[in-house]
């Protein structure tokens, strides 16, 4: 008999949602001053990695690849219905298509870069946390977390910002976004990390869960093993 899991859903769902809504605030691209520029799904985003983080210590890899593939497939979702909805006529009493088109029309190139940079992000991150677990026989949570997020992060935040906003923007400004972009994520994680703590000791002990990923089959499209 499988062993019920008290939390994973609504840990699945907060996943997923911080991935929909970063990725439509991220049509906007927000400046904080000096060289920091950003999308403005920046803000949320560094939290996908964190539960991310918290997926992969408490319930193992194979569990955070489902995850992972449920937030691509909702990302998909959204990108379909974005497109459909802009294509479709418009009611003749409704003057909004241009306002739609100006926020949302680029919508599904930022998730289509988004959908790519995550994969290889995400399951980047997984991986070497899954890893590094067994390397250091589950001791120095904190190596696991940064170290995962930083390796994590430059493939995310590379793919997604050159496909999102190359030949768009300024190249100058593309690469004021990346650097802006990984300080700021690796920034969140490196500040949050006594949340990660707080959060995967509850779990570990509401759960009864501390997987060890020995022996696991990390090919990230077998979603079956």
């Amino acid at each position: 008999m499988e062993k019920v899991l008290k939390y994973i859903d609504i840990i699945t769902a907060l996943f997923v949602a911080v991935l929909l809504i970063s990725n439509i605030t991220s049509t906007k691209i927000v400046s904080l001053g000096w060289w920091l520029s950003f999308d403005g799904g920046t803000f949320l985003f560094p939290l996908s990695y964190i539960f991310g983080d918290v997926l992969t210590e408490v319930y193992g890899y194979k569990r955070a690849r489902r995850v992972i593939w449920l937030g691509f497939l909702a990302n998909l979702l959204m990108a379909l219905i974005v497109i459909i909805v802009g294509k479709l006529p418009a009611a003749s009493d409704w003057h909004n298509q241009q306002a739609y088109d100006a926020v949302l029309g680029l919508a599904p190139r930022i998730v289509l870069a988004s959908l790519i940079a995550y994969l290889a992000g995400e399951f980047l991150n997984s991986y070497i946390l899954a890893k590094l677990k067994i390397l250091t026989h589950g001791r120095h949570l904190w190596v696991r977390t940064i170290g995962s997020t930083l390796a994590g992060q430059v493939a995310d935040t590379l793919l997604f910002v050159v496909i999102a906003f190359g030949g768009i923007l300024p190249w100058s400004l593309v690469a004021t976004v990346i650097i802006s972009n990984y300080i700021f994520k690796c920034g969140v994680e490196i500040v949050l990390t006594p949340v990660t703590y707080k959060a995967v000791n509850w779990l570990k002990r509401q759960e009864g869960e501390d997987y060890y990923d020995r022996g696991t089959e990390f090919n990230p499209f077998n979603i079956s093993c």
